[in-house]
């Protein structure tokens, strides 16, 4: 069995009107270190974030929440922050912003395989609970 590497990620919301405080989670970052991992997966539920904003350009919001995981892959794609190394482009993916697409405070874990855990994060903490039928 492997041995286990800490990673920290946090969830990318997105926030219609600041003022309001409401957001919908919309992916995740994972970054671990010792695995030299960086990795962001996007999954916006655009019918949630329409109903907090009817008038939203949900289009819009996806062409930035697509630069995301661009900047995780590094390289030019990722424009200037994707040519940072791996623990800078992670930390200024989740610095505190007061924009419309923000990510909840940084969270620590350990894992084995950090792709398996980022798809594991979002289907728990993105994608809504499925619902159980009773009988």
């Amino acid at each position: 069995m492997p041995a286990q590497s800490s990673y920290d990620y946090a969830v990318v919301r997105v926030v219609p009107r600041v003022e309001r405080g409401e957001f919908v989670n919309a992916g995740a970052i994972l970054f671990c270190r010792t695995r030299r991992f960086l990795g962001a997966r996007i999954a916006l539920d655009a019918r949630r974030l329409l109903a907090l904003a009817p008038a939203l350009d949900i289009t819009e919001v996806e062409r930035h929440l697509a630069v995301i995981p661009l900047v995780c892959a590094g390289g030019a794609g990722g424009g200037p922050i994707g040519l940072l190394p791996l623990a800078e482009r992670f930390h200024w993916l989740v610095a505190p912003r007061s924009t419309m697409i923000q990510t909840s405070p940084v969270h620590a874990g350990l894992c084995d395989d950090p792709q398996s855990t980022l798809d594991r994060l979002v289907e728990l903490l993105v994608h809504p609970p499925k619902s159980h039928s009773a009988g």
